[in-house]
């Protein structure tokens, strides 16, 4: 049998509905198997290029469902000028019963599946996770069920998304060469605190892409191996220090992540 490819399904909902239409599709190739990666509450310019720099690692076909009209061309875009493959699911639709109706679609994600508890509870989790993300609303992390720590670049945004639609409240903070974390990240309690390590190798690529994408210098500090290596060994002393979990995402897929944390932090 053919060996696996991937494809990233990325929704502002649940992205029940794309994966459904996907796995219907794929049910007429199944000699040639798919893993697909779904990424739930897509509904941030920042979460899309991190997804993205993760689909382009292995050049994996971008599906999505994005009633946001905004994002969706941003995520069609930045597909093209990373030279991904995409489909869109949503918009043609939407244009479409645009036409028909006489008005423009409300691009309220999450309609289809109803308002109850559970959803309204994985909705606080999400607001809160989008207001301390990057390290912002430090004052408030001990207020959170998960923190994570990590370099720029390891995956803490996506992770936390995803963690946020799984109904835990989490709040990301960036590690920067040289400049001491914030006194609020050292007084949380550490079972609650995991720091995300990832290979230099792979985060030089992914930060190298990421320059040439903005069209800036790919020999930036920001991307040097050297100082990325450095980077990297002073966030896992820091990690050892303060005795954090320590979770290396360079091959893993954002829910395997994800399901690392939970189960290391003894939250499932």
């Amino acid at each position: 049998m053919a060996s696996p490819w991937e494809v990233f399904l990325l929704s502002d909902a649940t992205g029940e509905t794309a994966e459904n239409m996907v796995q219907a599709a794929l049910s007429q190739f199944r000699e040639k198997p798919a893993i697909l990666r779904r990424f739930s509450n897509v509904r941030s310019k920042n979460q899309i290029y991190e997804i993205l720099d993760r689909a382009l690692a292995s050049q994996a076909l971008v599906v999505f469902t994005l009633v946001n009209s905004e994002l969706a061309q941003l995520a069609y875009e930045e597909c093209d000028a990373l030279g991904l493959a995409c489909h869109d699911l949503l918009t043609p639709l939407l244009r479409r019963l645009a036409e028909q109706v006489g008005h423009s679609p409300q691009e309220m994600p999450g309609l289809l599946h109803g308002m109850d508890e559970e959803y309204f509870r994985r909705i606080d989790a999400v607001e809160f996770t989008v207001k301390h993300d990057d390290g912002q609303e430090c004052r408030n992390l001990h207020k959170a069920d998960i923190v994570l720590a990590g370099v720029s670049r390891s995956s803490k945004t996506p992770v936390s998304i995803y963690l946020a639609h799984r109904g835990w409240k989490v709040a990301n903070v960036p590690i920067v060469a040289g400049i001491a974390p914030p006194p609020e990240l050292l007084k949380v309690d550490p079972v609650k605190v995991a720091g995300l390590i990832i290979d230099p190798q792979r985060l030089h690529e992914m930060r190298t892409a990421r320059l040439v994408n903005m069209g800036q210098n790919p020999r930036a500090e920001y991307a040097d191996y050297e100082r990325i290596e450095e980077e990297i060994s002073a966030a896992r002393r820091l990690f050892r220090k303060q005795r954090w979990t320590i979770i290396d995402v360079s091959t893993k897929a954002i829910e395997e992540t994800a399901n690392e944390i939970l189960h290391k932090l003894k939250l499932n």
